[in-house]
């Protein structure tokens, strides 16, 4: 795979799209989470390599934690 830019929580649904998961529960914190769920399981499954897996990771807890800190509960409405 190439290398891709992963700085978003839209870079890490665009990885996941390639691989046909496509994720929308209503809740950004909760689309966060099913996300790093997906990915465990990609890198478990060695669908992706360790590289893309920390990065994507990494995004996620960022995402994650700033989504608990200030909800964008206006994202979805």
């Amino acid at each position: 795979m190439q290398e891709r830019k992963m700085q978003t929580f839209r870079d890490i649904l665009d990885v996941l799209k390639m691989y046909d998961v496509y994720i929308h529960l209503g809740k950004r914190l909760w689309d966060i989470e099913l996300a790093a769920i997906e990915v465990d399981n990609l890198a478990k499954a060695q669908v992706i390599d360790q590289s893309l897996y920390l990065k994507m990771k990494l995004v996620l807890e960022r995402e994650h934690r700033q989504e608990l800190e200030h909800p964008l509960a206006e994202t979805y409405k």
